[in-house]
């Protein structure tokens, strides 16, 4: 980028930022005389326009150096801006040098604006890239998001930063200035009312050889002219001014903006765009669009799975509700016949609920669902009502207190079919998980766990809006070790600004101890395993979706727990570290990646990962459904990657948990596990240090292969997912078949199974155990 600007417009800069210029006097007539002066003919003619367009209340109150200041940092804008360059003047003017969007309060922004869009567009080429880099990062970095809580919907910018909320109008506005501020055309698009009358919304066009939409505040990594409003902005109407879309302009166009909060006002001029969006068909006769919104007592809007049934309980669609920063008409759609009524089942943080709806009319409606008055329903997996006759003493059951729970009871060993104990599962997950979620409130308040007197403490941080299904989990460890504790609390520190994945809960715990080996001890893992438990019952977060990551020696801890603990994550990524005595064989069902630098040869660590890598490689050629990996090492870079190994992350995203894997390769490290997917020793001293167990389901064949046969008993946890249950399985012990017969499923096994590890997803309704022989 050039970074050259000329002598008058430094001199305006420089003036801003030193707190100069005033807001108050009146803009004077020869203010294009001033701006040659200052800035020469370009600056004249930018500001002979924003003069001949302004409106009367502005040309009152501002001053000339109000003006001068966003002028002079416009034209800075255009020289140092490779896309700026190529704006034709007239759109420059228009779009660009405007001090202002609507009618919001008038600031000197723009040197703020600049200062924060600078570093988050430094590597894009594109006017579409930097668009993309600002939508992505700008908003959390102003700390404001969409909330219906805002003061205003024109606010200023200073007000939003102050608030940390925004209307979708607000939101716009800020985007718009960052654009302007590093030279690309921006303005506010938006309709008074969708044709459907649901609402209104505001959105914004950028130019980069033409116009190109996006959402404020509403990033999509497939690029611009993408948004949940696409669907109503294809229905808008030209002929009829309520219903059509408009772009703000600064110069007079003949056509007025409307405002929502302000319907008489004529001071914003607006393009007609209505035909750049409007292209959809009107809905066939008799049909209904039918939105759905729901939100808690307090007014927040909650995720939800919604299941929409008609009057005979055929499934008629599915959808998932927004919330978080979602704004307030962004609404999932179903189209059904009008007359349409039956049943909504909404599934909320694994918790299931129903509401009847309907009948529906002809037209779009948008439904408000309030979650406290949907009435609660087990189980949370929806099955046949012919299966409740057998559930209802385990309904029986659950009903008494705690303490008072005869764990003999005969509801606990009747068999149940598929489905009986799939509501069972549910049934039992949602008292296991609300009593841990009670449990956990103190941990997740102070952000501290503690086991055998070694505590963890974390940092956290949220990004993007979670799936119906839940979060995903981020957990991610510092580096540091064998240090005192002020260098290993600045690596932690370090480590939570580190990574940002697109969606998910960032975790940053710091090692209870200082020593060189703080991720390796036998405490880290009990802790992570509560930490994950935890998260999982209070905040919602899927079990399927957990990843675990670090960094140097953070790095070194992850190559010792992924593999002893690889049933817990869905992908693990080990960046510059060592693996000391660690085994690969225990990643078989856990995507692995390695980040290196090629020249991190402290330790050696560069060799022994370039080697590691060719051992995941030989892995997965002699058993290609397992060691999925991914190999990342950098020439010339080292132990500091440059952030290069952030890659990780969208890797790690694509994956979930392999909860139900057909092939378990598990070895015992020196940290000794008594369980690992869907086996485990029922006697603590059957584990040993180097015990290798090979585990593969073929069908309804199950063989074990452990040399010098099995040390004790030997569990295996069965679910439908695995084998059919309803099935006679067969068990062989190194070649030996050591069991026949059908493995019934109970919900005491799905007692035992959640007591021990509330993980839902991989909880046994069947439990088959193997006597040492």
């Amino acid at each position: 980028m050039n970074k050259t600007m000329p002598s008058g417009i430094r001199h305006a800069l420089c003036a801003l930022l030193a707190g100069t210029v005033q807001v108050g006097a009146a803009v004077p007539d020869d203010l294009p005389v001033q701006a040659r002066q200052r800035f020469g003919e370009s600056g004249a003619r930018a500001a002979a326009f924003l003069l001949a367009h302004m409106p009367a209340g502005d040309r009152a109150q501002l001053s000339a150096d109000f003006i001068h200041a966003h002028l002079g940092l416009a034209l800075a804008a255009r020289a140092e801006f490779p896309w700026a360059a190529a704006v034709p003047e007239p759109l420059f003017h228009n779009d660009v040098v405007s001090y202002a969007v609507f009618d919001e309060p008038r600031e000197t922004w723009r040197a703020d604006f600049l200062a924060r869009s600078r570093p988050l567009v430094a590597d894009c080429r594109t006017a579409t890239e930097a668009v993309q880099a600002l939508n992505r990062a700008l908003f959390k970095d102003l700390g404001v998001h969409y909330h219906t809580g805002r003061r205003a919907p024109n606010q200023s910018a200073s007000e939003s930063l102050a608030l940390g909320k925004a209307s979708c109008s607000g939101l716009s506005i800020l985007l718009v200035y960052a654009c302007r501020a590093i030279g690309i055309p921006a303005r506010a698009v938006g309709t008074p009312l969708w044709a459907n009358g649901s609402g209104n919304h505001t959105w914004v066009e950028v130019w980069d050889g033409g116009w190109h939409f996006t959402g404020a505040d509403e990033y999509d990594p497939d690029g611009l002219d993408r948004g949940w409003f696409v669907d109503e902005a294809a229905r808008a109407r030209a002929d009829l001014p309520e219903h059509a879309i408009y772009a703000t302009s600064w110069g007079r166009t003949g056509t007025t903006f409307p405002l929502v909060w302000a319907p008489t006002s004529t001071q914003v001029n607006a393009e007609p765009v209505t035909a750049r969006y409007a292209r959809a068909t009107p809905l066939l006769d008799g049909q209904a669009n039918l939105g759905l919104r729901l939100s808690n007592a307090e007014g927040e809007r909650l995720l939800a799975r919604i299941r929409v049934l008609d009057a005979a309980g055929v499934i008629r669609g599915e959808v998932a509700t927004r919330a978080g920063t979602s704004d307030l008409n962004d609404v999932p759609r179903l189209v059904l016949p009008a007359g349409t009524s039956g049943l909504l089942r909404l599934t909320h943080r694994g918790v299931l609920r129903e509401l009847p709806f309907g009948p529906l009319t002809v037209g779009d409606s948008v439904l408000d669902l309030a979650w406290e008055a949907c009435r609660p329903v087990f189980p949370t997996v929806v099955a046949d009502l012919s299966d409740d006759d057998v559930l209802a003493p385990l309904i029986a059951w659950l009903a008494t207190p705690a303490a008072g729970r005869k764990r003999e009871a005969a509801a606990l060993a009747t068999p149940l079919g598929r489905s009986a104990a799939e509501r069972a599962r549910g049934l039992l997950a949602s008292d296991r998980l609300r009593t841990l979620a009670e449990r956990s409130q103190e941990a997740l308040r102070s952000r501290s766990l503690t086991h055998t007197g070694k505590t963890m403490r974390w940092l956290e941080s949220t990004f993007g809006t979670a799936p119906p299904t839940g979060a995903s989990l981020w957990i991610s460890l510092h580096g540091g070790g064998g240090a005192p504790a002020e260098v290993n609390d600045q690596q932690w520190r370090n480590q939570a600004r580190l990574y940002e994945p697109k969606e998910g809960i960032y975790l940053a715990p710091r090692a209870p101890t200082d020593t060189w080996n703080l991720w390796h001890e036998e405490h880290i893992d009990h802790l992570l395993a509560a930490l994950i438990d935890s998260y999982v019952a209070a905040r919602g977060v899927d079990p399927d979706r957990v990843y675990l990551m670090g960094y140097s020696a953070g790095g070194d801890g992850v190559w010792q727990l992924a593999p002893r603990m690889a049933d817990r994550f869905a992908a693990a990524a080990m960046m510059a570290g060592h693996p000391n005595e660690a085994s690969l064989l225990g990643l078989r069902n856990l995507p692995f990646a390695i980040f290196m630098g090629g020249m991190d040869a402290a330790y050696e660590r560069n060799r022994i990962a370039s080697e590691r890598a060719a051992e995941l490689g030989r892995l997965r050629v002699a058993d290609p459904n397992g060691y999925e990996h991914l190999v990342r090492i950098y020439p010339g870079l080292g132990h500091w990657m440059d952030r290069r190994d952030a890659e990780a992350l969208p890797w790690m995203a694509k994956h979930g948990r392999r909860t139900w894997p057909k092939r378990v390769v598990w070895l015992q490290d020196d940290v000794l596990h008594q369980r690992l997917y869907w086996l485990s020793w029922a006697d603590a001293g059957s584990a040993r240090v180097g015990q290798k167990l090979i585990a593969t389901v073929d069908k309804q064949q199950i063989a074990i292969d452990c040399a010098g046969g099995l040390p004790g008993a030997l569990r295996l946890h069965l679910g439908d997912d695995l084998v059919d249950l309803d099935q006679p399985v067969v068990v062989q012990v190194n070649g030996m078949e050591v069991w026949r017969g059908v493995v019934p499923r109970t919900a005491g096994a799905l007692v035992d199974e959640l007591d021990a590890r509330p993980d839902v997803r991989a909880a046994a309704c069947a439990v088959l155990t193997l006597a040492k022989p």
